[in-house]
């Protein structure tokens, strides 16, 4: 068995799109039970983050948000689900406030060692982008 990934408050908030103090903010009101570091560090574990990344994803950013995208469209995120059949594996991120689904085949997923909880980056390339304004 893997062992479990705990990532420190301020990855976490990276990783959600939120600040440290919101993080920690809802550690207090015990919206998920803190953890610990290798290094003895207050953090969460991943599986945990997962269920709080799918949960948030869909709230408004605060104070505009720094969510950074590289020039190689690198969007990295924690996976929050992964469904795997035979040949292909669906793996959903959340990155901030996005969700990203990528097809990939399972022989793939599986050396990437791709489950809940588990950081990873999602390289985007693409011809056609669709844009929409809202009104």
């Amino acid at each position: 068995m893997r062992p479990v990934s705990v990532y420190r408050i301020s990855e976490a908030a990276s990783l959600l799109g939120v600040s440290d103090d919101t993080v920690r903010r809802w550690a207090e009101q015990r919206r998920f039970s803190l953890a610990r570091t290798p290094q003895g560090a207050a953090g969460i574990e991943g599986s945990v983050l997962a269920e709080l990344a799918v949960e948030v994803a869909d709230l408004p950013r605060e104070g505009g948000g720094s969510h950074q995208v590289s020039q190689r469209n690198q969007l990295r995120g924690i996976v929050t689900a992964v469904k795997r059949d035979h040949v292909m594996a669906q793996v959903e991120l959340c990155c901030g406030p996005y969700r990203v689904v990528s097809l990939i085949s399972r022989e793939a997923a599986d050396d990437l060692g791709l489950e809940v909880g588990v950081v990873a980056v999602a390289a985007v390339k693409s011809t056609n982008v669709s844009i929409e304004v809202d009104r």
